[in-house]
């Protein structure tokens, strides 16, 4: 009878990777689309980058290029934007949206803004408590010991934690991009409305991540509470 209730619980599964890829998707369609229209200023993603943190006052920020495609990232402890090969040299407006956005970030650690500076300061103990999170679920599963999975499922939240945390941090650095877009003229208005596209779509992808890591803890959830009746 617990396994068929186990079964039972991987249509949680099924649905987190539904939800996890749609809005991979998503963001993958949305981003192609646009990343075919050229914005009419003659000017890069990189060179929008750097137009705007001069604008913001920020001077000690460098911008580099890292292999891949959406693997643009800022580092706020290398002080570091880097822009993917499809963005650094593109001057589409889905990539000076991206670009923008990660600047949006560079602000924010030059602002001290609130949640990435939480982010920031919980970041490593988190992690180091979700990579425990599986082991002791999965030894508590196999063993049969409650206590033990009940930790890990603890263990497991950390994650949620850290991506609930997240969305704020990246909801705030699209709206900063769209207003630096908007305020220095880098873009015009029907262009901004495809960034804002691009960055919405991006939004969604945090958004099922997090989406997806309560819907593995409450498998979870029902696993333990499973356990309790056999014992």
């Amino acid at each position: 009878m617990y396994g068929m209730y186990f079964d039972s619980t991987y249509l949680l599964v099924v649905i987190a990777m539904l939800v996890t890829l749609a809005a991979s998707a998503y963001m993958s369609s949305t981003f192609n689309k646009y990343q075919r229209v050229n914005a009419r200023i003659n000017m890069t993603a990189a060179d929008a980058a750097v137009r705007i943190m001069q604008a913001a006052g920020i001077d000690n920020v460098r911008v580099g290029r890292v292999a891949g495609n959406l693997t643009d990232h800022y580092a706020p402890t290398k002080k570091e934007l880097n822009l993917s090969d499809t963005t650094y040299s593109s001057s589409s407006i889905a990539s000076i949206g991206v670009a923008a956005h990660e600047v949006g970030h560079a602000i924010q650690d030059n602002r001290a803004y609130g949640p990435l500076v939480l982010q920031m300061t919980v970041a490593p103990a988190l992690s180091i408590v979700s990579q425990i999170s599986l082991p002791l679920i999965i030894i508590g599963m196999i063993l049969g010991l409650a206590k033990l999975f009940n930790l890990g499922i603890i263990a497991f939240s950390a994650t949620l934690i850290y991506q609930v945390v997240t969305l704020p941090i990246e909801f705030d650095a699209s709206k900063r991009a769209i207003q630096n877009l908007s305020e220095l003229q880098i873009l015009d208005e029907d262009e901004l409305y495809g960034v804002k596209k691009v960055l919405t779509a991006a939004a969604l992808t945090y958004v099922a991540a997090a989406a997806s890591t309560l819907l593995q803890i409450l498998r979870f959830l029902l696993l333990s509470s499973a356990m309790r009746r056999r014992d």
